[in-house]
């Protein structure tokens, strides 16, 4: 199988598993990964985690043999396929996490900048080569690479196609931190330095951030008024308050 969603302690770990073309997209499995999220999402996971099988390519891109020879309605329906499956990922209930196990190009980055959290290996290559090939992004990349490292950076890796390496991506910010030994142990481990929270309160803190990107800093200061009021009319919130009071660990009940 391209794609395999599997289930440890708390967390859903899709694998995208097509290692003869260093896990390439084509719109099939761009289609499975959208039926996994929407897997995930009914599940009990209190994170997702997602990786390339093998030890060379987290996902090398889109496959290049299903772009061609395409009228431009076919193109328009690709790109917005692949932007919206994508986008699943900013509705989940729980935060994403994509574990950089090497080549991360095109597509493959893409769907990497859609998740709430980037980690890499050490051997972890990234870009957006599609300027090559006469071609730009079409799956988010052009939107929410500027987001994460700033216009000059995304213009430049965009406008050349180079190819950042890992430590590299960690110092612009691309990826939140470099991992060593077992990628999915250490994936597994970084989430749980958020998973035990609440799951509304990362929800809410999620939102707010997320919106802060699209909107004024007045209009953020309300957003964020609103959604810190309604973290306060949870249980976990009073859950949370009684045990920083009472000097124990808060038992939450996401609710």
């Amino acid at each position: 199988m391209p794609i395999t969603l599997s289930y440890r302690d708390e967390f859903a770990i899709l694998t995208i598993d097509r290692q003869e073309a260093l896990n390439a997209l084509s719109f099939s499995l761009i289609g499975d990964i959208g039926r996994c999220f929407e897997e995930v999402e009914k599940s009990m996971a209190r994170a997702l985690l997602v990786t390339g099988a093998g030890q060379k390519a987290f996902c090398a891109g889109a496959d290049i043999a299903e772009l061609t020879n395409r009228d431009l309605e076919a193109q328009k329906r690709g790109a917005e396929f692949g932007q919206q499956v994508f986008a699943r990922l900013d509705t989940l209930p729980m935060p994403s996490v994509a574990i950089l196990n090497g080549y991360a190009f095109g597509g493959g980055l893409e769907l990497a900048l859609a998740c709430t959290f980037r980690l890499a290996t050490a051997n972890a290559k990234v870009g957006l080569p599609e300027i090559k090939l006469g071609l730009i992004p079409g799956y988010g990349g052009t939107q929410r690479l500027p987001r994460i490292v700033g216009e000059a950076r995304a213009l430049e890796m965009i406008m050349t196609g180079r190819t950042v390496a890992a430590d590299e991506a960690e110092r612009i910010g691309l990826v939140n931190r470099l991992v060593e030994g077992d990628a999915i142990e250490a994936g597994m481990a970084f989430a749980r330095e958020f998973s035990a929270h609440g799951m509304v309160a990362l929800r809410l803190a999620r939102g707010a951030v997320q919106r802060a990107l699209q909107t004024s800093l007045a209009e953020g200061f309300k957003i964020e008024a609103d959604l810190s009021t309604l973290a306060y009319q949870t249980k976990d919130a009073n859950e949370g308050m009684a045990a920083f009071l009472e000097k124990r660990k808060p038992q939450f009940k996401d609710c």
